[in-house]
């Protein structure tokens, strides 16, 4: 039994990996003429084809579940798939792939004001310190000292992912208990892919792509290879591992293991992209994993413990 939780938070790992691989692969592909649309489109359509099976299986007998929470799975394809990947991928065009990831993880301190703001949950001292934390840290991120070069239009790009990523949260609290967690990946992926596609087919929004030759990580190569990245490993692998790995932590742990995703991006781009952020950058970064951190710790210490039951939405936020 000891090797139970082992096992989990090697996948919950293994999750955070792959999830961070994708800011790399979309480069590649945006480098080489591809609209940040498109590369979502391309990744989440099949991943959620990959995905239809598990789901389908997963929902055997329970297809009243899935009509009941169809508004919510829809949503979550508006904002936790197609809103918070769109702005990140665009996010990557301007700004190095760790400090994109960490503006949209400032969703989770959205949420804070967001639950204050809407429903009067005044926010505890953890909290506060928290997401005070995580304020300071963007400013280091930022770098408002002037030392590194900074574009306005990725911050914006960045802070709309973290709006996507706040309505993920927000949804995610409110998903019926019986809806697999797979169905909802799954679900939540096919409608972000088919909105995407069908706004771009009117012309409102930009969808390119080339299939010849990308470069990644130095070498040119077939623009497959980030393709298959994007949904096999940042998407299918990075779910399923996710999913599993959350089954057995539960929720609320895997959720800070999950939080290594920006350091592995940041690890992931430096190794491939030859992206390093300042050392200011870094300070900032750790303080706003560090603040994501608290926010979260205090989440857990005021809410009872899940029971097994619990939808494992909460590692698959990417």
């Amino acid at each position: 039994m000891q090797s139970r939780p082992a096992a989990g938070a090697a996948l919950a790992l293994l999750s955070a990996v792959t999830f961070a691989t994708s800011g790399t692969f979309a480069r590649s592909l945006i480098e080489a003429g591809w609209s940040a649309e498109a590369a979502v489109v391309a990744r989440v359509g099949v991943a959620a084809l990959v995905l239809a099976i598990p789901a389908l299986l997963s929902l055997r007998g329970r297809w009243h579940v899935l009509r009941g929470n169809s508004a919510a799975v829809v949503m979550f394809g508006l904002l936790g798939v197609a809103l918070a990947q769109v702005c990140f991928f665009n996010a990557v065009r301007y700004l190095p792939v760790g400090i994109a990831l960490l503006l949209e993880y400032l969703g989770i301190i959205l949420v804070v004001g967001w639950m204050w703001l809407r429903h009067g949950q005044r926010p505890r001292r953890l909290t506060v310190f928290g997401s005070a934390a995580a304020l300071c840290g963007l400013a280091f991120v930022l770098d408002l000292t002037g030392n590194a070069s900074f574009d306005p239009v990725g911050l914006l790009w960045g802070l709309g992912a973290a709006f996507g990523l706040a309505g993920y949260f927000v949804l995610a609290g409110r998903v019926d208990p019986r809806l697999p967690s797979v169905a909802m990946a799954s679900g939540g992926m096919a409608v972000g892919a088919a909105v995407l596609l069908l706004v771009g087919l009117t012309g409102l929004l930009p969808l390119r792509a080339t299939f010849g030759e990308v470069s990644f990580a130095g070498h040119r190569t077939t623009w497959l290879l980030p393709i298959v990245g994007l949904t096999l490993v940042a998407a299918v692998i990075a779910y399923l591992t996710g999913i599993a790995g959350t089954r057995i932590l539960g929720p609320r742990l895997s959720s800070f293991v999950g939080l290594t995703e920006v350091l592995f991006a940041v690890l992931i781009a430096w190794l491939f992209l030859d992206e390093l952020p300042t050392a200011w950058q870094l300070l900032g970064g750790l303080l706003i994993v560090a603040g994501v951190a608290l926010v979260r710790l205090d989440e857990v210490r005021g809410v009872p413990v899940p029971t097994a039951e619990e939808p494992a939405l909460a590692a698959s936020a990417r």
